[in-house]
């Protein structure tokens, strides 16, 4: 019996000591079981409080200009005060909110033209946003309230190297190099990134990951937060795929987004 569970542990680490991906088991929607709560308190449009007293910041939605924030709270508070809502975890202390109906509010705001979307380089929310801007819906009719456009885009404070350091069938793994080129100090610090369709993430070190859909996040473990200016850090993980995998294009450090290296 020992020689059997010592034979067992040993499959399931590699030489090097890093955990194999684990085999995938098919799991049901986890909407159902995310308990529901009543938002008590909306703050801004991107920002509540719960029932419990809890702050939590809605994620990927960007910050309202000025002429444009009264309008978004407005639409935040009709939607939100008061209702129920299903609570999901995407980073700490950012989350996703579903409404009773199913609606996700992230993207109710943004097809409504009530905000604009920060952090996503593809998907739904993107798509929604440039239905709204289209349409002139909300913020996008307000001319320039839509986004400040005299201000240039200052410079990405990040570069991102992304490796793939093996593939086999059905898996593989890779390594995330981020070098902060902000000149100042990154305490906390969370990388997003969209994978292609049939990517997922099995195991990560260095870091927690985060997923829904295609959408990806890690943040930073307890011992490596700090960035230090022109500093790096770097986490792997392993994945599971239904396609050859590819780097992403695009990345962003704690909102901002990265140049790839």
């Amino acid at each position: 019996m020992v020689l059997l569970t010592l034979l067992v542990a040993g499959c399931t680490a590699s030489q090097d000591g890093r955990p194999l991906p684990a085999a995938q088991t098919p799991s049901s929607s986890t909407a159902e079981s995310e308990p529901s709560t009543k938002v008590r308190a909306v703050l801004d449009a991107r920002n509540v409080e719960l029932a419990d007293g809890t702050r939590v910041r809605v994620a990927l939605l960007a910050e309202p200009t000025s002429c444009a924030a009264p309008a978004a709270l407005e639409f935040a508070t009709k939607t939100l005060l008061d209702k129920e809502v299903r609570v999901r975890s995407i980073t700490p202390g950012e989350v996703s909110l579903e409404l009773p109906d199913g609606t996700d509010y992230a993207l109710l705001a943004v097809s409504s033209g009530a905000l604009r979307v920060s952090g996503a380089d593809g998907g739904p929310l993107v798509e929604a946003e440039s239905k709204a801007s289209q349409a002139k819906l909300g913020l996008w009719g307000q001319g320039d309230c839509a986004a400040p456009t005299s201000t240039p885009p200052p410079p990405p404070s990040c570069v991102v190297v992304y490796r793939i350091t093996g593939q086999w069938s059905g898996a593989f793994q890779a390594e995330v190099t981020v070098r902060n080129v902000s000149g100042a100090l990154v305490e906390g610090w969370t990388v997003r990134w969209r994978f292609a369709e049939g990517e997922s993430i099995a195991q990560l070190w260095n870091g927690t990951a985060s997923q829904s859909g295609v959408n990806v996040s890690v943040t930073n473990a307890d011992y490596n937060a700090l960035i230090v200016a022109d500093g790096s850090v770097s986490f792997g993980f392993n994945g599971s795929t239904t396609v050859p995998s590819t780097p992403p294009v695009s990345f962003s450090l704690n909102g901002n987004a990265c140049t790839t290296g």
